[in-house]
């Protein structure tokens, strides 16, 4: 039956909508009419009984008290096989709830009067109006705008990419049915289509049948690339170009205030499976890829370029350069000057694109460069159509030189040939490993016996000294090195292979995580240094690459500052600072510090670092680009992103930031092509205007002492109490007990183990994003609030009452902060984290829910005493009530999963059907919530 006629109301599964305002009722509609086609998917392949079941589980989930008990009796006594279709019933009801959302999201964005860029450069033109930000000033922070999204391959997305392709294509279906421009006789075949893909999602299997390598997240990582650049990037800096031209300043063809980066197949730390052929492997994959999506772009515009001498003038430059195309390709100008002999901008650019076809060609045949027939340097490509875009204003054709041509070199710019800049990241303890092999071999035995200051003087010393610890035969002779030098070295050169290959910009920064004091970073430029990747003995010296530490734990952040002052004090690492053009890079962990410490802890020494380095780059005379590590969930730093840099301290942002994305925040963000847009214009609009207008305090001195002080208490008390709780010997065996944290290395969502190699297998072990995870699926949300309540207390008991309400009414920092946690507040349920507790949790550590419950309470009172409220997200009507109704239809997947876990854990050897039923509740739980890690 089609959504045209249907008429039997009790296949209308889970009808009921996400939202009860007027504005809202075409969500509700698309979401009925999703809902629907699922119920008679259901009906077609599981039989009309399954949706007797689904909507039974329903309402007594919904029944307190007694409904519990028969709920249980249910659930208890299913069958695995039909556990797994009633798991994947719930599951893929939020799949289409989340796709329509997304979709009516943007539909709503675009209503609004004017974007994130017109509305900053609308507060830039009153700046410059009084004085308070000159022209000269703008122009000059506009050179250095530079937004860089990285993708990483953190496992946090649950969803297949072909369930996210599915999906995509039932909002686009769904798009076209409630666009009343479109013909009447064309519904019914969108229906039957919206059917068809329904169905197609039912049969389609949720699950990775095996755990993805880094090669298949580089290729997800691609995927959005290449719809971000031909979807999104050429509309948005168009638009950027727009508003720069509206203050007077016109941004350069070179600029790149956009930029993308990527940790697929860079990101070692932790992750066996990311070896130098992988690294290899995927720069070849993102370059053959970069290259195509610029061919297809190219492609496009040729039709368009067909501009011809007798009619405009072609500049005497494109003209000579023309002529050198025409002896470097003679095939080429052969095929194409017949017909196309008065078109100087289409001969160009059908150069162009035989040049980038070849130089796909030269990658992946692994032949040499051949000058003029295909490009070497990426700048070659910005030249030529460079030249093309200069010939158009030098005849006076300004709107096609600011139109296609345009955005095709700005998005060209955006991406370059490999889509996004590849970090490397290792750990640091991997540096010091292969040093001690290095140094055994020219002699000096002890290095990982020194204390640490001592290895700071002899590695300070060894940057000054010209000498090579790796000699020529010892290169060649690898099986004698050691095998953590062997490593270490092979990564190296695998960059320099990287950077011969494809040019500067294809790996800029090497993160070193767990970077504990300067001589972290010294050792890994000595290490580039023998791969020949640093030269400090000539006049000029010479860094291929950068260096940057990771801050992680509190510790380190509170002592990010000093670090800096001591790395940029050493002269041999300045001269390494200078090679790369006076710019220095901190990556800032949110994850490791709030599992740390604590949200409050974590979010406000993160605050504190960036203000001192901040400070010490200044001194130095040094600019600072800070990458922000942030997760998708709260806990683990999540957030609006735009919210997030501008709550950033004054100064501190100075036109460059990179900030990770990863997992399910990557497909909530650009699944669809609008979304992506605002996305990336708010995130753009905010690095603008913090970077133009947020250069100084707007505060007295003393308010700010004032300020700082609370938080001082805030963050204070929510570490003791947060620290307290992991601290307790019970913890360890609640968390394991209470969710789902063990069954999660089963979900195959990411290449990276879930566990620290080599650990005893308690807290400190267990990474962040399944930490995070694990107390998402019970609905406890622990990373995301604990402790917050005891600072605030803390802080009002000192009478700081006035100053907390003054801070959150006029301190964005502060009020990003308390808005992150109150959404993380309303998505938990500890009645439903009950229910786990009860049936999963030894006696002995059962206690620990009572402390839970009285932070919980507690957090609940302090913020909304702090924001004056009466209840959570009072002033996001429309977002509470979106999550009461998502909760009606996650208790029921929560009842599953608690009933599956004490099944499986109670067996010997569960079911493969069993494990197959719990891994889809996780999956819809995430789904349902929208978030994992």
């Amino acid at each position: 039956m089609l959504a045209s006629d249907r008429r039997e109301p009790d296949v209308a599964l889970f009808a009921g909508g996400v939202g009860s305002d007027e504005e809202h009722a075409a969500l509700r509609a698309s979401v009925r009419q999703l809902t629907t086609l699922l119920g008679e998917a259901l009906t077609r392949h599981e039989g009309a009984e399954l949706l007797e079941l689904v909507e039974r589980v329903r309402h007594l989930a919904r029944r307190p008290g007694a409904g519990s008990g028969e709920l249980r009796e249910a659930l208890d006594a299913l069958e695995p096989d039909r556990a797994v279709v009633l798991a994947r019933a719930f599951a893929l009801y939020f799949q289409l709830v989340n796709i329509t959302e997304q979709l009516h999201r943007w539909q709503e964005l675009t209503l609004s009067s004017e974007g994130p860029l017109a509305s900053t450069f609308g507060r830039i033109e009153e700046a410059l109006a009084d004085g308070s930000l000159s022209a000269e000033e703008l122009a000059d922070v506009l050179t250095r705008v530079e937004y860089r999204p990285v993708f990483t391959a953190h496992p946090t997305e649950a969803s297949r990419r072909t369930v996210l392709r599915l999906l995509r294509k039932v909002a686009e279906v769904v798009r076209d049915l409630e666009d009343p421009r479109r013909p009447a006789a064309h519904a019914a075949a969108d229906e039957r289509r919206l059917a068809e893909l329904v169905d197609l999602l039912w049969q389609t299997d949720e699950l990775r049948v095996v755990k993805p390598e880094p090669l298949d997240e580089a290729r997800t990582a691609v995927y959005y690339l290449r719809s971000i650049a031909s979807e999104v990037v050429p509309g948005l800096l168009d638009e950027l170009d727009r508003q720069t031209a509206r203050v007077g300043v016109e941004l350069a063809p070179a600029a790149r205030p956009l930029r993308f980066g990527t940790w697929a197949g860079g990101d070692r730390d932790g992750n066996p499976n990311v070896t130098p052929e992988v690294t290899l492997d995927v720069l070849h994959l993102q370059h053959t890829s970069g290259l195509a999506e610029l061919v297809t772009m190219v492609d496009d515009l040729l039709t368009e370029m067909t501009a011809s001498t007798r009619v405009v003038e072609a500049s005497q430059e494109l003209l000579d350069s023309l002529a050198e195309d025409a002896e470097a390709l003679p095939i080429t100008w052969s095929t194409i000057r017949r017909l196309n002999a008065d078109e100087p901008y289409r001969l160009k650019l059908s150069f162009v694109r035989v040049r980038l076809l070849r130089t796909r060609d030269r990658l992946v045949d692994d032949t040499p460069h051949e000058p003029g027939r295909d490009y070497l340097g990426f700048d070659e490509l910005v030249r030529d159509l460079a030249l093309v875009r200069d010939s158009m204003l030098a005849a006076g054709d300004e709107l096609t030189g600011n139109g296609a041509i345009r955005r095709l070199l700005r998005t060209a710019v955006t991406f370059g040939a490999g889509l996004a800049t590849m970090d490397v990241r290792e750990h640091s303890a991997k540096h010091h490993a292969a040093l001690a092999d290095l140094y055994a071999r020219v002699g000096e035995t002890g290095y990982g016996e020194l204390e640490r200051p001592q290895r700071i003087e002899r590695l300070a010393e060894e940057l000054r000294s010209a000498r090579p610890l790796l000699g020529a035969a010892a290169a060649a002779d690898r099986e004698r090195l050691g095998e953590a030098a062997s490593a270490s070295l092979a990564l190296m050169e695998t960059i320099r292979t990287a950077l011969d290959t494809y040019g500067p910009e294809v790996v800029e920064t090497y993160i070193v995580s767990m970077t504990h004091d300067v001589d972290d970073l010294f050792a890994v430029v000595v290490l580039a240094r023998e791969a020949g990747l640093v030269d400090l003995t000539g006049e000029e010296p010479v860094a291929r690459i950068g260096f940057a530490p990771l801050f992680e734990t509190v510790a380190e952040l509170e002592s990010a500052g000093p670090l800096l002052d001591a790395l940029l004090s050493d002269p041999s690492y300045r001269r390494v600072v200078a090679a790369r053009g006076d710019l220095q890079e901190i990556m800032l962990g949110y994850s490791d510090s709030s599992k740390d410490a604590g949200i409050a802890a974590s979010q406000w020494q993160i605050h504190r670092a960036q203000r001192a380095l901040r400070d010490v780059a200044r001194e130095h005379g040094v600019r600072l680009r800070l990458f922000h590590g942030r997760g998708g969930s709260v806990g683990r730093g999540g957030g609006p992103t735009a919210e997030a840099i501008m709550s950033q301290p004054y100064g501190s942002l100075d036109g460059a930031i990179k900030i990770t994305e990863q997992g399910e925040v990557i497909s909530d963000k650009y699944a669809l092509p609008g979304l992506g847009r605002h996305n990336l214009e708010g995130a753009l609009a905010a690095v603008v205007e913090a970077s133009a207008l947020h250069r100084t305090s707007l505060l007295p001195r003393e308010v700010l002492d004032g300020w700082n002080a609370t938080m001082d208490v805030v963050a204070e008390q929510g570490k003791q109490a947060y620290r307290a709780l992991v601290r307790d010997d019970a913890l360890v065996p609640f968390f394991v007990a209470a969710t789902p944290v063990d069954e999660l290395g089963k979900m195959n969502i990411g290449s990276r183990p879930a566990k620290r190699p080599g650990g005893a297998g308690g807290l400190d072990d267990l990474r962040a994003i399944p930490w995070v995870f694990g107390w998402t699926q019970s609905r406890i949300i622990l990373p995301g609030w604990f402790g917050v309540g005891s600072g605030l207390q803390a802080a009002f008991d000192d009478g700081r009452e006035d100053t907390l309400r003054e801070m959150y009414g006029s301190w964005a920092f502060f009020r990003t902060f308390l808005s992150n946690v109150q959404m993380t507040l309303a998505k938990t349920d500890l009645e439903i984290a009950s229910s786990y507790v009860d049936a999963l949790v030894p006696d002995d550590a059962r206690h620990l829910m009572d402390v839970i419950r009285a932070e919980h309470e507690r957090t609940v009172g302090q913020v909304l005493r702090v924001t004056g409220q009466t209840s959570l997200l009072e002033s996001a009507p429309v977002l509470r009530r979106t999550l009461e109704l998502r909760d009606a239809y996650l208790a029921p997947l929560h009842a599953l999963q608690v009933s599956l876990l004490g099944r499986a854990r109670s067996a010997e050897s569960p079911s493969a059907e069993t494990e197959r039923a719990l891994l889809l509740t996780i999956n819809g739980i995430a789904a349902g919530l929208r978030n994992t890690g």
